[in-house]
């Protein structure tokens, strides 16, 4: 295939999908999740919103310094401040990129800038040919472009290209496209406007009518050759177009889209995996290509197909991302070096031998409690281990729970605040509320219980839980997550986690940087 068959990935889960509520990282997890997606191949990472907080910056700068392989992108504002702000934090990248936008449609421009259509094409030109003066590759987005007149659209795409932006980015912002009609507007620009040939047309869709994945790709049959997408279709509101969906749709159907990605599809479940783990937020059962159910068979006649010819009833195999034909890995005789191989296979890599040391720890206590350790386990006691290496106001040393029928359940917490031991007891409306009331009978956060949530990471009783507790309080939201085969534990550590979280400040999100 020539250069122009290939579909540029553009990864945007360290912004766009940091803007779900909940979902927002430390540099030090926005730093493993940006190595997850080099190893994956994706060939722009957008790193984040470099003007949003100085923890922003600091961590699209990492990634920056970090990243070889991909593009590394920081979103701004067509706003002088936004774009130098931007071009500082890309000082280190081996290959940077500064991705600038503007609203472009009616309802944007008149409620939102309060500016006339001339007005936005000036401050467009503008921003463009500042961020070239400052980075040679230069994105440039029509805001809410799927609410957007196509003659304006013409026009500021034309000027866009003129004033050295190579990439261009039409985005449907608010979820509001359909197939056909996307990919007429793309078709339209690249045959309307006279210089579209010097740069690559990108999409950006969001999924508020579950259309995400249909609309980007209705775009690259219309001559789109860039995708912007996120792990597991994070994202605000309804999320974004999921990045292993368009990666394993293009795979599959090379035949009828004609076009391919680099990425490693092997990979994809281990960063899908991450991206879960660091964020708390649960991969459901039947989500394509990376739930726990996206290669299982219930049905009699569809096992009895896929025995006897896969192809039957999959249209790709479950090894091509990532899945394993036997989870069991390990166990409690198992060495340190069969443990540092798995891990190798699932693509989690650790700093360094002191990381290594703890998370062995925590499998061998595992391995004591239960007899088989899968994949999902090891995923999550790494994320486990590293997200208690963070500096801990709080910490669980111990917790009793009583419940019984007919009594009111009542649990007895002591936890470590910076050092010093403190007990409480409370009772609730269950084991686990009585839990959370005794915690915060030490902890006087006065955060808003916001979710609570339980996921199974593997089968049987003895299974891993997995706990997300959202928390939220003056605007800020936080997700504290936990796993422990005791589901009160894992319960007690995740309200810990998200009240770590909560100390530690971590920043609001940047809802003004809505692409």
């Amino acid at each position: 295939m020539s250069s122009n068959d290939r579909v540029i990935i553009f990864d945007t889960t360290l912004r766009d999908g940091e803007q779900s509520p909940g979902a927002s990282m430390t540099g030090e997890e926005k730093l493993r999740i940006a190595k997850a997606l080099e190893r994956l191949k994706v060939d722009v990472i957008e790193a984040g919103f470099a003007i949003a907080s100085p923890g922003d910056f600091a961590a699209v700068k990492a990634i920056a310094d970090s990243i070889k392989d991909s593009t590394v992108c920081s979103l701004s504002r067509a706003l002088d401040a936004d774009i130098d702000r931007a071009a500082e934090a890309l000082k280190g990248a081996n290959s940077g990129r500064i991705h600038t936008f503007i609203a472009t449609s009616p309802i944007h421009m008149q409620y939102k800038l309060r500016m006339q259509p001339d007005q936005v094409v000036e401050q467009a030109v503008h921003a463009i040919k500042r961020a070239r003066n400052l980075c040679s590759d230069v994105e440039f987005s029509c805001e809410d472009a799927g609410r957007s007149e196509i003659d304006f659209l013409c026009r500021i795409v034309e000027a866009a290209i003129n004033a050295g932006a190579r990439t261009i980015n039409i985005p449907d912002t608010v979820g509001y496209a359909i197939p056909h009609q996307y990919a007429e507007t793309i078709r339209q620009l690249l045959n309307r406007v006279p210089n579209a040939d010097k740069a690559v047309f990108s999409v950006h869709c969001h999924n508020d009518l579950g259309l995400a994945v249909a609309n980007s790709l209705a775009a690259v049959v219309a001559g789109a050759r860039q995708v912007e997408c996120t792990i597991n279709g994070l994202g605000e509101r309804a999320g974004n177009a999921a990045l292993e969906e368009i990666v394993m749709a293009i795979k599959t159907r090379e035949d009828l889209l004609g076009v391919h990605t680099r990425i490693d599809t092997p990979h994809i479940l281990s960063t899908s995996r991450l991206v879960s783990g660091i964020t708390g937020f649960p991969v459901q059962p039947n989500k394509a290509i990376v739930g726990a159910n996206a290669f299982a068979h219930e049905s009699g006649i569809h096992q009895d197909g896929v025995l006897k010819h896969r192809e039957t009833y999959e249209i790709m195999s479950a090894q091509s991302v990532g899945w394993h034909t036997n989870k069991l890995s390990l166990g409690k005789l198992s060495g340190r070096n069969a443990f540092r191989s798995r891990l190798d296979e699932l693509g989690i890599v650790l700093a360094g031998e002191a990381e290594l040391n703890a998370a062995f720890a925590r499998f061998k206590d595992l391995a004591d409690k239960k007899q088989e350790i899968f994949d999902e386990d090891l995923q999550a006691l790494v994320s486990d281990t590293l997200a208690e290496e963070a500096p801990e106001h709080f910490k669980l040393i111990t917790l009793e729970v009583a419940s019984k029928t007919g009594e009111v359940p009542q649990a007895q917490v002591v936890v470590s605040v910076d050092g010093a031991e403190r007990s409480a007891e409370a009772q609730g409306s269950g084991p686990v509320d009585a839990t959370f009331r005794a915690i915060e009978a030490i902890a006087s956060s006065e955060a808003s219980l916001q979710l609570y949530s339980v996921n199974a990471i593997t089968q049987g009783t003895d299974s891993q839980g997995e706990v997300t507790v959202r928390l939220e309080k003056g605007g800020r939201i936080v997700n504290g997550n936990g796993a422990d085969t005791d589901i009160l534990v894992a319960s007690a550590k995740a309200y810990i986690n998200a009240l770590n979280l909560m100390q530690a400040g971590q920043k609001a999100h940047p809802q003004a940087a809505d692409v």
